[in-house]
């Protein structure tokens, strides 16, 4: 018996308010297939799909071949009614746990409308966004593209958090709210030894959340946009020259920090914390020499050497004694001598005005 073409009962309702979607995050289905969700999707999206990998290649070979029709009367043999069951009930259970939900896909065309018609045929209204995926990200897209122009129709003031490595601009930025976390965005620390555990968001991820992040920050009459001082790539990620020269275009504001307590938040951060991250030491320990190991050339043979013989005296120390403090000796090597030259010689050669240096907690008393 041949599966029943979905029948549409009248028009179904549809947003393009994407404004208002990213202001209230709110809870998104999306219904592409898994491989398409993993290229790209949105912070507050989850993938309930229609068609499985396999089901959606067989509908686009179809669809190639023989046209849209066929494909449609092929997606439904697929999608049967047992196989149509578990997901209809897999998106009932998400709306009853967000009400507000919408649903996607990619152009918000067929596989979007039959998921929210079969849906309605559940007894459940749900919205789906129009135009799908692709109208959703070129909305956030073109305003990454006109952000430089609305910082300055708002009369918006880029600063940039400057600082040694370690000095806790970070710290600092997680004590304001007229800031974006570039690094949290990225997930990554920015150094040649910034990568977490887990991946990084794809470049699209990445630019989603970004201009998410900024229309959010729109919103809080701020007259200061505070961003710590990156390069235009962070691990795998990076901005677009335009958006990266406006964001980067501010005064800078420099967190000053004893060396004492650089080494202490650097401990914390890339040796404490870094470690939670993995399942044993052993496979933080691996992440950490294959990091020196990027960076020798620029070390040089002499000082590689010698910080790989202090990391190789801290892991035996931490192994045997269960402490930690032996490794603010190679830190103290790499911040001394290896990040301090770097930050001294590009903050010589850029030559940008600083309109305030202090303590982190100076820093953020000036920036509130």
């Amino acid at each position: 018996m041949a599966a029943a073409i979905t029948e549409f009962t009248g028009e179904l309702p549809q947003t393009d308010d994407f404004k208002s979607i990213v202001l209230n995050q709110t809870p998104l289905i999306d219904v592409r297939a898994p491989v398409e969700f993993n290229q790209g999707a949105f912070a507050s999206s989850v993938n309930l799909p229609l068609m499985n990998d396999e089901e959606r290649h067989k509908v686009g070979v179809c669809y190639k071949q023989h046209g849209n029709a066929a494909a449609v009367k092929l997606g439904h043999q697929l999608v049967n009614e047992s196989a149509r069951a578990p997901r209809v009930k897999s998106w009932i259970q998400f709306m009853e746990a967000y009400p507000e939900a919408m649903l996607y896909c990619f152009r918000g065309g067929m596989r979007s409308k039959i998921s929210q018609q079969w849906l309605q045929d559940a007894g459940r209204e749900i919205v789906r966004l129009k135009g799908g995926y692709k109208a959703f990200r070129r909305y956030l897209i073109d305003y990454l593209d006109h952000l430089p122009g609305l910082l300055e129709q708002k009369k918006i003031q880029p600063i940039v958090l400057a600082g040694r490595t370690g000095s806790g601009k970070t710290i600092a930025i997680h004590q304001l709210n007229n800031t974006i976390d570039l690094e949290g965005l990225a997930h990554h620390r920015g150094s040649a030894f910034g990568r977490h555990a887990t991946p990084q968001p794809t470049q699209i991820n990445f630019e989603n959340n970004l201009a998410m992040a900024l229309i959010r920050f729109m919103e809080n009459d701020s007259s200061r946009l505070v961003i710590e001082d990156e390069g235009r790539n962070i691990g795998s990620v990076n901005f677009s020259k335009e958006l990266f020269a406006c964001l980067k275009s501010g005064s800078r504001v420099v967190v000053e920090t004893p060396m004492k307590e650089r080494i202490a938040i650097t401990l914390d951060e890339y040796v404490v914390q870094a470690q939670k991250e993995y399942a044993n030491i052993n496979d933080w320990e691996a992440f950490m020499r294959a990091a020196m190991q990027r960076i020798q050339k620029r070390l040089g043979g002499e000082r590689y050497q010698r910080v790989l013989s202090q990391f190789d005296f801290a892991m035996q120390a931490q192994l045997n004694q269960n402490s930690i403090e032996e490794h603010q000796a190679w830190i103290e090597t790499l911040l001394a001598e290896y990040y301090d030259p770097m930050y001294d010689y590009q903050m010589q050669k850029n030559n940008h005005s600083v309109t305030f240096k202090g303590s982190i907690q100076e820093v953020v008393e000036y920036l509130k």
